[in-house]
């Protein structure tokens, strides 16, 4: 690769360059569900993009199932993925109880929209297979 090539979808900053994306799946707690009207859906939608433009948090794709959301994001390497995660699941609850509390007080006693557990995969423009062999060839070049 030559001194100026760009690598597509790479994201280009002054300390880093970076290009990776997460797909990020949480659940309700006790997978009830919550998001089965438009309106509800809608508004977690809202209140998720909200969150990911104050923390400099890209969402690529974005899917709100009755009881658990998708996403696929990308952000900044100086954020730990584990504090994205506690950001978007921990405020996304509580704007959405203050939002609604007639929910809250029916379906989540102890206070919890979310299950504390998740899952996160990363995604490149690589696969796996790709970057071994970069990494294997190195002293042949």
């Amino acid at each position: 690769m030559q001194k100026n090539e760009r690598i597509g979808g790479t994201v280009y900053e002054r300390s880093y360059v970076y290009n990776f994306h997460y797909h990020l799946i949480w659940v309700t707690k006790y997978k009830k569900p919550v998001f089965t009207t438009p309106v509800l859906i809608d508004e977690m939608k809202t209140i998720l993009k909200d969150l990911s433009a104050v923390n400099e948090i890209l969402i690529e794709e974005m899917e709100v199932m009755p009881d658990h959301i998708h996403l696929l994001i990308s952000f900044k390497p100086k954020h730990a993925p584990s504090s994205i995660v506690k950001y978007l699941k921990g405020h996304s609850a509580k704007i959405f109880f203050q939002n609604h509390p007639e929910i809250r007080d029916s379906s989540f006693r102890g206070g919890h929209l979310w299950s504390h557990s998740y899952y996160m995969s990363t995604l490149g423009n690589m696969s796996q297979e790709v970057v071994e062999k970069y990494i294997r060839n190195q002293y042949t070049k």
